[in-house]
């Protein structure tokens, strides 16, 4: 099983809740939540508050741009 971290850990991951963090990006989209279909397909992002996200439980990733 994959480790799993802190929101305050994270410079670009996810959160199987839908939420993403890329702290590389643009300001707007560093704190994102995301419908998920039932397809497993992350769609519709909405800028999101980082105290509005869960605090544990989030898997970093690499680039995660454009899935």
């Amino acid at each position: 099983m994959e480790k799993k971290f802190k929101a305050t850990d994270i410079q670009i991951g996810f959160h199987p809740e839908g939420y993403r963090i890329d702290k590389t990006t643009s300001p707007i989209d560093f704190y994102t939540k995301w419908e998920i279909t039932p397809e497993g397909k992350w769609i519709n992002p909405k800028p999101t508050c980082f105290h509005s996200m869960p605090q544990e439980g989030w898997y970093k990733a690499g680039n995660i741009k454009g899935t």
